[in-house]
């Protein structure tokens, strides 16, 4: 039995077991009477928590009925003209400029935000901590985190009115349960990177429930529910529990700029891609890079039954994934996907409550750690023997009725950090070798020149986002050459050659 006097009242056990009970998932309590006062306590509150009927329906939807599209889905290409670009002269200087000064003038008007996704562990990297404390071998020694920070502590700089009238960009920065706390930690004790506590807001990615293959909720300890991130997707719903949204509006923010922590090379509250979403009157956007290749693991925007929806590149047959566009000979399917979004605050707050409500979730089989009920004994499974159920961001693209997609340069804005050091790809020497390429593209676009080093060796460069957001203001760098191995905070004190 439970033991002592619990903080739960007998009333309240009995309402929330019927209530589980009815719903067919009574069995989280049969080891309920043999926890101490807090393991029932903590049990008690996770399991009130979670609206079991809405999770059973969740399942139920996916796993065991599932949509069936009529005539199956019919996969296209985006249409040439249906969207921007800014290689290859598609667009003109005076556009991206326009682009450009429009964003700055809804900085300067503080109507831009970002959203921060930054749920994800750096397991994959054999870190213990949030990703965005990562440190990928800069000079600087700086985290993603404070490397994001700076260039939004730049952008403000750089929108602040003649007459000192100063330019916010609020910050908001999704966390998950394991990540929660030592990110807040870190922001803390680093000074918020000098940025304004009040502009800094922290909410919760949601959960769910993890099922095993007959829908029963598993425990992945006696006293504690197996649950799982509802996936980036669970954004939308997070936004709006947590007050984000209100906190938004009560701003006058109306333009937001949302993406993933492990891109280094993210362009946080990119004026340029915020003005031409902006003067599209667009709802929801999305920033694509062009593929490496036919055959890069990368998901696609693309048109799914004439909407715009994310095509996983798993989903693409080989013939379709190298067809090519008549008119440029490039592939036809090559607006790859790098969780780079723009939305209108009145698309979150009006139309995306409805829209979710619509959502498919998607299934992952997964190999989770649960409780034998019958022996009390905790199970470490050796193949899959459950489903965790989440939602992508970019499931609500096919809903969209106004769709702004812009085609950038990968090398200037796109190096995911996904894989362990030393793999080669997508990892933390190929973000800090990207950044650090930028740096010297940078320099070398104001008219220096870099110290070039024998073959086989990269340089250490590196201009702080404090000096420079994207390559502007380092016209004092013209004719001169520079030392490769620098850290350059102020164009005062720069090492030449």
């Amino acid at each position: 039995m439970v033991r002592s006097t619990p903080t739960f009242t007998a009333e309240r056990l009995a309402a929330l077991q019927k209530s589980y009970s009815e719903a067919g998932q009574g069995h989280v309590f049969k080891l309920f009477g043999d926890l101490d006062d807090e393991e029932a306590a903590v049990l008690f509150e996770q399991l009130d928590g979670i609206q079991v009927e809405r999770c059973n329906e969740f399942f139920e939807r996916t796993v065991r009925n599932p949509a069936a599209v009529e005539g199956g889905d019919k996969i296209a290409p985006l249409e040439s003209g249906s969207f921007a670009s800014t290689l290859d002269g598609s667009a003109s200087p005076d556009e991206i400029s326009a682009w450009n000064d429009e964003g700055m003038r809804l900085i300067r008007a503080n109507k831009v935000a970002v959203i921060l996704l930054a749920g994800g562990q750096g397991t994959r990297l054999g870190s213990s901590e949030p990703k965005g404390c990562y440190d990928i071998g800069l000079p600087s020694g700086k985290c993603l985190f404070e490397i994001q920070a700076e260039r939004i502590r730049r952008l403000q700089q750089i929108a602040a009115s003649s007459d000192g009238t100063a330019a916010t960009i609020p910050w908001l920065v999704m966390t998950s349960g394991p990540t929660s706390a030592a990110t807040q930690k870190k922001f803390s004790d680093c000074n918020y990177f000098g940025l304004n506590p009040k502009d800094v807001f922290f909410f919760n990615q949601g959960v769910l429930p993890c099922f095993d293959l007959d829908g029963k909720f598993m425990l992945e300890q006696p006293g504690k529910l197996a649950v799982a991130p509802d996936g980036n997707g669970g954004i939308y719903e997070a936004l709006r529990i947590s007050g984000a949204l209100d906190w938004l509006h009560e701003l006058g923010v109306e333009h937001i700029h949302s993406y993933c922590v492990d891109n280094c090379l993210v362009r946080v509250a990119d004026p340029t891609f915020i003005g031409y979403a902006a003067l599209r009157g667009a709802e929801c956007g999305a920033l694509v890079v062009p593929k490496k290749a036919w055959n890069e693991p990368v998901g696609v925007i693309c048109l799914r039954n004439e909407r715009y929806s994310v095509v996983e590149y798993s989903e693409i047959s080989e013939e379709t994934a190298k067809q090519k566009r008549a008119d440029t000979e490039q592939l036809a399917y090559n607006a790859g996907n790098i969780c780079n979004h723009y939305y209108s605050l009145d698309f979150l707050r009006s139309r995306v409550p409805d829209i979710e409500a619509k959502l498919e979730h998607h299934i992952a089989k997964k190999k989770i750690k649960h409780v034998d009920l019958d022996s009390g004994d905790v199970t470490v499974p050796t193949k899959p023997n459950g489903i965790k159920l989440e939602r992508f961001v970019f499931d609500v693209f096919p809903y969209v009725e106004r769709m702004a997609i812009l085609e950038v340069d990968r090398r200037d804005q796109f190096s995911p950090l996904k894989n362990a050091p030393g793999s080669g790809a997508d990892c933390p020497e190929t973000s800090r070798s990207d950044l650090i390429a930028q740096c010297v593209r940078f320099a070398e676009a104001a008219g220096a020149t870099v110290e070039k080093l024998p073959e086989g060796r990269e340089p250490s460069f590196e201009i702080s986002a404090l000096v420079s957001y994207a390559g502007e203001g380092l016209e004092s760098l013209s004719g001169l050459t520079l030392a490769a191995d620098q850290l350059i905070n102020s164009l005062d004190d720069v090492v030449t050659i």
